[in-house]
């Protein structure tokens, strides 16, 4: 049988790692090709520090990022942990001196892998390359503002980084739920380096929404300010300072002449932040409590 043939016709239970740029379309030309030198830096740099072969790794170009196949014989480990390990801080020392910071964004997962003539393929590939391009992964890149991002899937985190080893530690990974295109599964984001990160619970905020809180704050004072400044007024209206004095006229008597309502006497309107109430020919027997002692002794109207 031709040695070939079967390769091709055989698939390999290999790690595969999908490495992504962040942003890479807002790199002109130039700087692009810039990128793409740093990226191949850092991960040939990270394969002669960790020891593993040349010969053990395939690796395909993909303009913004590379993918990569690590032969069965390589213990995943090693991948996880030292390689992982000289990853980040080879981009660190990259990023050092630069006005823009290359970000990376790595999947990893083990799985049946097919090798021909034009490179890799199998579910094994797909699902690496989902999880590195996840929208999760992207917020997670920039909301901690990290260099690099780790989402292993889920039978890599049980097999192997749930057991720990040199350079691994599961505390530091947080699970999430991803909705891909062959359907919902749980992946693992690990910023090394880090402590395990915060998994975002739900969307950011509109931009409309954004927008529509400037328009409330043109005054220059915040929502929370505004408010506690009316809640301030409405709790003075109709209600008398410490000496028994009113600080104004009381509405209802702006409106009523010898005892009697006049009917073309202006009505208040109010605009209310916070609690009010509005008391008005009320008899008290005795002093009671609606926000403040109403009178010293005897009948009181309020």
């Amino acid at each position: 049988m031709d040695h070939d043939a079967m390769d091709l016709a055989e698939a390999r239970y290999e790690l595969v790692i999908s490495v992504d740029a962040r942003r890479s379309g807002e790199y002109d030309d130039v700087d692009k090709q810039r990128m793409r030198e740093r990226i191949y830096r850092v991960l040939e740099a990270a394969f002669t520090h960790a020891k593993v072969a040349r010969d053990a790794v395939h690796m395909e170009d993909r303009g913004d990022g590379v993918l990569l196949s690590v032969a069965g014989r390589i213990a995943v480990t090693r991948l996880l942990g030292l390689w992982m390990v000289e990853v980040h801080e080879n981009l660190r020392d990259e990023n050092r001196g630069l006005s823009v910071p290359l970000g990376l964004r790595v999947g990893m997962h083990v799985g049946p892998v097919r090798h021909d003539g034009r490179g890799i393929s199998g579910r094994a590939v797909d699902l690496a390359c989902r999880l590195a391009d996840s929208p999760l992964a992207r917020r997670l890149l920039d909301a901690e503002r990290a260099d690099l991002v780790l989402v292993t899937s889920q039978s890599l985190y049980e097999d192997v980084v749930s057991s720990g080893g040199k350079f691994i530690e599961p505390a530091h990974f947080s699970s999430a739920r991803l909705e891909l295109k062959e359907g919902e599964v749980t992946a693992w984001f690990h910023l090394p380096g880090r402590p395990a990160p915060e998994i975002p619970t739900a969307a950011p905020a509109a931009p409309d929404a954004d927008r529509a809180d400037d328009v409330d704050d043109v005054d220059g004072v915040d929502d929370a300010r505004d408010a506690r400044d009316a809640r301030d007024v409405s709790d003075t209206r109709g209600a008398d300072d410490a000496g028994g004095v009113d600080d104004a006229p009381d509405v209802d008597d702006a409106r009523r002449v010898d005892g009697e309502d006049r009917a073309d006497a202006p009505r208040a309107h109010y605009t209310v932040h916070g609690d009010m109430s509005q008391h008005s020919d009320n008899v008290y027997q005795q002093p009671v409590h609606i926000g403040r002692i109403t009178g010293d002794a005897g009948r009181r109207k309020g």
